[in-house]
């Protein structure tokens, strides 16, 4: 980034830098989740950055060809290498909040979470640090996951706890001054990637090649719990899809290079679903739903409705 130049697309209406924080529950989720937006962004000169509330040391080796005792016995060391090298390829600042990965719960009944891990929290309390953050960094947009988590992983849910109090904590004056100056973040998102309209689309787009489809069985089981109707705004960005796909291969441990992720060619990606997916959940600046840009409403010139003809729906 050093002696980059700044695109006036990459500024703000008063002329500053725009800014972009991301904040995830563990690494890999940020190349998994919103990637290819976040390398669209960052080539027009905006800085992103990404926050991860844990090390995700209590994860699983799902990729069965790092699947040996010596990955297991350094998954913390692990992952923290495969973020570093996830952030390079994406360009991003990264910052790591610290907390303690809760694991994904199994059985029935449920065991209890281990004592003090993220999401045994208190998020009025565990928001501190993401404050921190906010407050130096100052970002226009941040983006989580809903209340849901997007799936149900505690560390998820728990992440969309601690943004929401921090957004509130960072723009009080009075609310822990040593944390730096307040900042009232102006849009806030979250992410909708994992919904049912995309997949079946991407389904059909391989049957219509005649491609077998790794979608088939996950369709006929999706549960009733259909995102599109909160989809506010969809940022075009299939040419950075290979970025996306190259920063999650980072996250070896994580994902099986020849597994799902990856079943379904770029040409077909680009053509059937061209965009990732978000809800406008709060906004301080006026805007014109739906959106084609996280930062609308940000930039210099006024917000416009995306032109009917540039408007792309499956």
């Amino acid at each position: 980034m050093v002696g980059m130049t700044i695109s006036s697309s990459a500024r703000a209406a008063d002329g500053s830098r725009l800014r972009l924080l991301h904040v995830h529950a563990h690494p890999d989720d940020e190349s998994s989740k919103g990637a290819a937006t976040t390398a669209r962004y960052v080539s027009e000169g905006i800085e992103v950055m990404v926050a991860t509330c844990t090390g995700g040391e209590r994860g699983s080796v799902l990729n069965p060809k790092m699947d040996r005792p010596d990955v297991w016995e350094n998954i913390t060391s692990i992952r923290e290498q495969e973020m570093h090298l996830a952030r390079e390829i994406l360009g991003v600042r990264h910052v790591a909040l610290g907390f303690e990965d809760s694991g994904l719960p199994e059985g029935d009944p449920l065991p209890p979470l281990p004592a003090g891990c993220f999401a045994t929290l208190d998020p009025q309390e565990a928001a501190r640090p993401l404050v921190e953050v906010i407050r130096r960094f100052r970002p226009h947009v941040i983006t989580t996951y809903d209340e849901s988590g997007g799936y149900p992983h505690p560390d998820h849910v728990q992440c969309n706890r601690i943004t929401i109090a921090a957004l509130g904590q960072a723009a009080d004056p009075g609310h822990a001054q040593e944390l730096g100056d307040a900042w009232r973040v102006p849009k806030m998102y979250y992410q909708f990637g994992f919904h049912r309209r995309r997949f079946a689309a991407l389904d059909a787009g391989m049957r219509a090649n005649d491609l077998e489809s790794p979608y088939g069985e996950r369709l006929q089981m999706w549960q009733d719990r259909n995102y599109e109707h909160r989809i506010t705004t969809r940022v075009e960005c299939g040419e950075f899809f290979e970025v996306r796909d190259d920063a999650l291969r980072a996250h070896a441990s994580q994902v099986d290079p020849d597994g799902m992720w990856f079943a379904v060619p770029l040409e077909i990606q680009r053509a059937v679903w061209p965009t990732e997916d978000w809800q406008l959940v709060y906004s301080a600046v006026p805007t014109v739903i739906p959106e084609d840009d996280l930062f609308a409403g940000l930039r210099p010139d006024p917000p416009q409705a995306p032109d009917p003809a540039r408007l792309w729906e499956p």
